[in-house]
């Protein structure tokens, strides 16, 4: 594994952000607006990824 950081996936497809194709929106408000995939594999909004200080999934 490249730098020893194992590939956060999808929690509902099991596939890395590049490759998921479940509609993507935000976890705790529903908001579809800028969600990314974060480290415990659900997708959340900017507002609330701060607010929860969730990181982002496979961040480079």
């Amino acid at each position: 594994m490249p730098g020893g950081h194992p590939q956060v996936v999808c929690t509902q497809c099991d596939k890395t952000e590049e490759y998921c194709v479940c509609e993507k929106y935000c976890t705790i408000c529903k908001g579809q607006h800028n969600v990314r995939l974060c480290a415990d594999g659900l997708y959340y909004c900017p507002d609330c990824r701060e607010a929860c200080d969730v990181a982002l999934a496979n961040d480079h």
